[in-house]
């Protein structure tokens, strides 16, 4: 395994792009330029493609980043967020269905408690008071960690905890009457499990033509020679050739004999040669 390698998670990264940059070998090249964060320092990476056909990894990566960035309402907690219009309406999320809505519902995260709404879809649980709209809290099936019924000082509540990456946080409401907050808790539950087994990201993919299957190296080297066409072509014998590939083995020189066509005694030709195929020179 190579010890040089690079893992940068998409959370890190608060600016990509794709320059033009100069290199003293390459020339003009494209390269991506990853801007990232930690904890207390920054990072910058630039990567070139030296194969001009590697560019398109580039824009995957791009879009890939992209799609991450859109989608973290999907798998992220959200409190006092942009989750309710002006008409307290869910902001629906592509590939999100509302379930039902409930209302009447109050979260005991203070004593005197806030009367709000439930709003439940096949992606997360949404409250916000019905005084504020902008107080509100959306909770992903993704950081739910259980949701059940419990007992609490202002009567049985309905709980949902969060899972650790969520920061772990335990939230109370209270619903009347105790039929309807257990319908409510049976339906969290169902839609949770639901999720769980069929997780919704929020990214749609489309395949503009289908994989192709890996060939073992029989399969390869048959597919390589399917697709050569061989060519017989029949030309006119190539004297230099003839003469030059005996240059360097060791023969019985053949006798002088007079030809007509010089006037002259001359090494006796090669079988199929004639003085004229010594003199013509062939382009084909």
């Amino acid at each position: 395994m190579p010890r040089i390698n690079l893992s940068i998670g998409f959370s890190t990264i608060n600016g990509i792009s794709a320059k033009k940059a100069h290199s003293k070998i390459r020339g003009e090249v494209e390269s991506l330029f990853i801007m990232a964060k930690a904890p207390s320092t920054r990072f910058e990476f630039i990567f070139t493609a030296l194969n001009p056909g590697t560019v398109r990894l580039f824009t995957t990566v791009m879009s890939i980043h992209r799609a991450y960035e859109t989608t973290k309402m999907y798998r992220e907690l959200k409190m006092r967020g942009a989750v309710v219009d002006d008409n307290e309406q869910i902001r629906i999320l592509p590939l999100e269905q509302q379930a039902e809505r409930v209302t009447g519902v109050w979260n005991l995260s203070s004593d005197q408690g806030n009367l709000g709404c439930f709003i439940i879809t096949n992606v997360r649980v949404v409250w916000y008071a019905s005084m504020n709209p902008q107080y509100n809290v959306s909770i992903p099936y993704l950081q739910l960690f259980s949701c059940r019924v419990r007992d609490s000082k202002f009567g049985l509540a309905l709980v949902l905890e969060t899972t650790s990456t969520s920061g772990e946080y335990v939230l109370g409401f209270r619903i009347d009457p105790e039929e309807k907050l257990q319908t409510v808790c049976k339906t969290i539950q169902s839609m949770h499990k639901t999720y769980m087994m069929r997780p919704i990201f929020g990214v749609q993919v489309t395949r503009d033509r289908p994989p192709t299957p890996r060939l073992g190296v029989t399969d390869a080297v048959d597919a390589m020679e399917d697709d050569v066409d061989v060519i017989e072509k029949f030309g006119r014998p190539d004297a230099f050739a003839a003469y030059f590939s005996d240059s360097n083995v060791t023969y019985d020189h053949r006798p002088p004999v007079f030809s007509e066509e010089l006037g002259l005694a001359v090494e006796q030709l090669k079988d199929g040669f004639t003085i004229s195929d010594l003199w013509s020179v062939h382009t084909d």
